[in-house]
């Protein structure tokens, strides 16, 4: 059965009599050479490696941005084009990028061959813009469980290969705790100030009682920092739990630096300050 609101192939479903020619070009976005889509559905990082693995015919591999997408990963730039890895000679279509490459680490997601979570880390680390790349690689890590030291063992068998030297410094940045690409670059911002790297997601507790889980942090000195995104204001059930949590953590000798975009983006001098202080006054070296 063909479902309308994924990839689809024209000709498959005019065989099967679900369409006719006339509510095909009506109805339903012409994606690629036979490949279409109901009108009206959200283009997404998913649906485009979907639709660049339908338009492939299976002789392909998903890769970078498509490859994280099928993993799981969030945050992905929804206008990126698909990446698929050919080891034959086929032109790139609008829309869709194709490269040729040796052999790589291959898994199945869903029916479509894509690389492995770690040879997609490897691959982004080598060809996306360097913070970007810490961005998307801390969220790969987030959806999948992938460890740095297996992205490090594959860079290790993979020597030679183009843009291979970025890959070292990218994941000594690499923390799969990071919810968001924020909290990526509100970690990203300590470390470049000289501060000491923090721990991501931090739980706290009460006892035996958990009472919070923390952005990041340093437990040595016991200071928390926060990224309080939107939902942390417009969702009540969020509100209400942040207000009981702030309240609690410095009476259980924790200080909570808060930061949101404002602060991050256009005044980041002013919360590098804050947590600076706070960790001076807990006897941390900076």
């Amino acid at each position: 059965m063909i479902d309308f609101d994924e990839p689809f192939s024209g000709r498959a479903a005019l065989a099967a009599g679900v369409v006719t020619r006339h509510r095909l070009a009506r109805d339903f976005v012409h994606l690629h050479r036979d490949v279409y889509i109901r009108r009206g559905i959200p283009a997404t990082p998913l649906l485009r490696a979907k639709a660049a693995w339908l338009w492939s015919q299976g002789r392909g591999v998903l890769a970078g941005v498509s490859a994280a997408a099928v993993h799981g990963t969030r945050w992905l730039d929804p206008d990126a084009a698909a990446e698929l890895v050919r080891s034959d000679h086929v032109r790139s279509a609008p829309g869709i990028s194709v490269r040729r490459a040796p052999k790589l680490d291959t898994c199945v997601v869903d029916g479509m061959f894509a690389t492995t979570p770690a040879q997609t880390a490897f691959d982004l680390a080598r060809r996306m813009p360097f913070d970007r790349a810490v961005e998307t690689i801390d969220a790969l890590c987030n959806a999948t469980g992938l460890k740095v030291p297996e992205i490090e063992e594959l860079a290790t068998r993979s020597k030679g290969a183009h843009g291979i030297g970025a890959v070292p410094r990218v994941l000594a940045l690499v923390d799969g705790g990071a919810a968001s690409p924020p909290e990526t670059h509100t970690r990203l911002l300590l470390v470049r100030a000289g501060l000491p790297p923090p721990e991501t997601q931090i739980e706290i507790f009460d006892g035996e009682v958990f009472v919070a889980r923390a952005d990041m942090g340093w437990k040595q000195w016991r200071v928390l920092v926060e990224y309080d995104g939107v939902q942390h204001w417009t969702d009540p059930t969020q509100r209400t739990r942040d207000i009981d949590r702030y309240a609690v953590l410095p009476e259980l000798g924790w200080t909570v630096i808060r930061v949101g975009a404002d602060l991050l983006y256009r005044r980041p001098e002013v919360f590098v300050e804050r947590v600076r202080r706070a960790l001076g006054a807990a006897g941390a070296p900076v």
